[in-house]
């Protein structure tokens, strides 16, 4: 067994979206406290996360009640790396993403995701075309290995956010796929259990057998 763990570091001087964490020390040994004990001031959108229903619509399921049969189970990292802009659906089935429930969009962003700190200029994401197509194909959680899983051509209007959460589909923003080879693994995302939240950042890791 080989575990592939996926997830963003956090600090802050990471990539983030708007304002980065922030570290408050609360206790030190050095400064001669029995402990050391810090306090973050991080956002729910921080690192590796999901995005839940409620992060679009009001009301919607929050992250602490999406069930754990969405986050466990049978992933497939497809192969995007050969498109630029907007991944279509003929990109999803050419990938082989038909009858997978959890997909991981493994594109050009990986080469830069890890060792940037500041946000691109352009990046790939995904066409609301190719989300309504994995809508119909029952896929349940959708990952990018991105900050968004938007192109960045629609970063005002929100477009596969809009498609895909209303649906109860799960996104899955941030995921290290640069050193996991594209195939079926699975899928262990846990998030921070933040009563009625948008969103949590979550330990998120690829198990190979």
């Amino acid at each position: 067994m080989k575990i592939h763990d996926i997830t963003l570091p956090i600090h802050p001087g990471m990539l983030h979206w708007g304002r980065k964490p922030e570290v408050e020390v609360v206790e030190s040994i050095e400064a001669g406290d029995s402990s050391n004990v810090t306090r973050w001031r991080i956002g729910t959108h921080t690192g590796t996360h999901l995005d839940a229903p409620a992060h679009f619509v009001t009301g919607a399921t929050p992250v602490d009640q999406i069930g754990l049969d969405v986050l466990v189970g049978p992933a497939l990292v497809a192969d995007l790396t050969h498109v630029t802009g907007e991944i279509t659906a003929a990109d999803l089935e050419a990938a082989g993403a038909e009858g997978h429930e959890r997909v991981l969009l493994k594109t050009t962003n990986s080469a830069e995701l890890i060792h940037s700190t500041d946000k691109a200029a352009e990046w790939v994401g995904l066409s609301p075309e190719a989300a309504r197509w994995a809508i119909g194909h029952g896929i349940k959680l959708i990952g990018i290995d991105y900050l968004t899983i938007e192109c960045h051509t629609r970063t005002d209007t929100w477009d596969a956010h809009h498609a895909l959460l209303p649906a109860g589909v799960i996104i899955l923003e941030n995921a290290v796929l640069s050193d996991v080879p594209p195939g079926e693994y699975e899928l262990v995302c846990l998030p921070a259990k933040l009563a009625g939240a948008d969103g949590a950042f979550a330990r998120t890791i690829l198990i190979e057998r």
